[in-house]
């Protein structure tokens, strides 16, 4: 496969995981990536893609399309990072979701950056957009829009269209978890005036301190699905339940040759 390209950054060939096409990317490399698209305009979505990504797309073949023909599919969680290394890609390495999100808020200034929040619940966004302006001054957030939770009707999509008209945001960061805010993205891509929108899913509520971030050393571990696990058990459990035990079975029959899993896009 030839590897599609930006105009100064080569996108790295999808490692092909249970048929989700990941770029091998890392904090590093994928950085410079996004703002050379932002420098050259070029549109796109970027999934910020873990385990449940993957297996949600097993039993939905319009929300793996979704990730296979997105500009970035990128490796959020450790068990991603490793099937990706046993696969060969050496310099795969996590690009976790939040810290995505302070980096290009980060480095954004100095280019002018403008931002957009579309998500969480009431109050959270305008929260969020508070608190990226007390750790990055300079920061340029041109709005936000706190969604319903349901899709939105003909006069809420009115007033956002309108909103993002009269702002002109180069990034919409869109925080409405997996796989809502992917089906958002990819809905609305070419009608809305952005160059990139960004799947950040509990980015919103972890910035803001709503939740609780895991500690490095359990992130390295591949465990922060348990840690966000003991701290919205309620919520969480039954995504666990099922992601937790199927992930590696079905890795297993990939790598036998057991069963295929073809990049459909």
């Amino acid at each position: 496969m030839i590897a599609s390209q930006t105009s100064n950054f080569s996108i790295p060939d999808r490692v092909n995981i249970l048929g989700v096409g990941i770029h091998p990317v890392n904090m590093h490399t994928v950085i410079p990536i996004i703002f050379d698209s932002l420098k050259n305009k070029h549109k796109g979505y970027v999934c910020v893609t873990g385990v449940h990504g993957v297996i949600e797309a097993q039993s939905n073949l319009a929300f793996k399309r979704i990730l296979n023909r997105s500009f970035l599919t990128v490796p959020d969680g450790m068990p991603i990072v490793w099937t990706g290394k046993i696969m060969g890609f050496k310099n795969i390495g996590r690009v976790y979701g939040p810290d995505l999100m302070r980096e290009i808020c980060d480095k954004g200034r100095a280019f002018g950056i403008r931002h957009f929040l579309y998500g969480g619940r009431p109050g959270v966004a305008q929260l969020l957009q508070k608190r990226l302006e007390e750790l990055y001054p300079g920061i340029n957030i041109v709005g936000t829009f706190t969604p319903p939770f349901r899709p939105l009707n003909p006069a809420e999509k009115a007033e956002l269209f309108r909103t993002l008209e009269c702002t002109k945001p180069d990034i919409l960061w869109v925080g409405i978890s997996t796989p809502k805010q992917e089906l958002f993205m990819h809905e609305y891509l070419e009608e809305l005036p952005t160059i990139l929108m960004f799947g950040v899913g509990a980015a919103f509520d972890i910035i803001t301190g709503l939740v609780p971030q895991a500690p490095c050393w359990v992130q390295r571990c591949g465990l922060e699905w348990f840690f966000r696990l003991c701290t919205e058990p309620r919520r969480l459990f039954k995504r666990y339940a099922k992601i937790v035990p199927l992930y590696p079975i079905l890795l297993t029959l990939q790598f036998m040759g057991l069963k295929k899993f073809p990049l459909i896009k």
